[in-house]
């Protein structure tokens, strides 16, 4: 008895209270009864008096309860990049031998609600977020909420930890294929057929698909190239005009590059990035700190 006593205080320690508009109407209601038994001694009244009383005196441990048993972890997943939204994961564990019901989570710009989370078990909340500019970022002020089970009290849960992870330059820029179309005398030869692609403007036009066109769909065919993959450099100095630029076009080459399986080399001007020596997180995060 003293144990589980000891336990629900450290809970409601963690719990913060705030009164509600229902709150209000309790309290009229409980002193409207209280002065109608006092005024008539009614045996009714009374019987309503304890059983409003009874529910509003509950309803707080029940809610303590509810809310104070839940764990909450950040988790990093994914990654994330400046002025692109990105989703912050958080994991709560319900601690409990009950079902956890009606749990907001607020975050610094969203809130996610949560319908119920069953006893001893994990539920992931994504938070949607979007970092302001490259590099390290924090993230925290997140907390959790519920009105259960009566909406006489609005009880919150702080979460004290602080989110970190890297945010990566915007990836926005020319596109790889526009950049391989311009070096493609360098590139290597085209191998075999791969399909065909709109056309943007940047492609030969002895590679349009006049088939196409006369169909009214500006199309181009695509080749594979035959192509040592160390000739794909991409040099700083050229990606662009001013360093937040060439960094944002860097990151998006670098991106095309992992999901095409190409190897590359990106020169930086105190260093040389390789996708054969370096992983490609590695390589976006030493663009990140640039």
């Amino acid at each position: 008895m003293m144990k589980s006593l000891r336990k629900f205080i450290q809970i409601h320690r963690s719990i913060k209270q705030h009164a509600t508009r229902f709150s209000a109407v309790v309290v009229v209601l409980l002193f409207g009864l209280f002065l109608e038994a006092y005024m008539h001694d009614f045996n009714l009244v009374y019987i309503t008096l304890f059983f409003v009383f009874s529910l509003a005196f509950s309803a707080g441990p029940i809610g303590v309860l509810n809310l104070g048993n839940l764990e909450t972890k950040f988790l990093k997943k994914g990654r994330f990049f400046a002025q692109v939204e990105g989703k912050i994961t958080l994991q709560i564990y319900n601690n409990s031998t009950t079902t956890a019901w009606a749990i907001t989570v607020h975050g610094k710009d969203a809130s996610v609600p949560i319908k119920h989370i069953k006893a001893e078990k994990n539920m992931l909340v994504h938070l949607p977020y979007i970092p302001e500019k490259r590099g390290l970022f924090s993230y925290d002020g997140a907390y959790l909420e519920s009105k259960y089970p009566l909406s006489t009290a609005r009880l919150t849960k702080n979460i004290s930890e602080t989110y970190e992870d890297i945010a990566y330059p915007q990836p926005k820029g020319k596109s790889l294929h526009a950049f391989l179309n311009e070096v493609e005398n360098h590139f290597g030869e085209e191998k075999e057929f791969d399909g065909l692609r709109a056309y943007d403007g940047s492609q030969k036009l002895s590679h349009i698909h006049w088939a196409s066109v006369a169909k009214g769909d500006m199309a181009v065919k695509t080749f594979i190239k035959e192509t040592e993959s160390a000739n794909l450099v991409f040099h700083f100095n050229s990606a662009g005009k001013g360093d937040e630029s060439r960094l944002s076009q860097l990151c998006l080459w670098v991106l095309a590059c992992e999901k095409e399986r190409l190897a590359f080399e990106i020169q930086m001007p105190k260093r040389k990035l390789s996708s054969k020596k370096e992983s490609i997180d590695e390589i976006l995060e030493y663009l990140s700190k640039y």
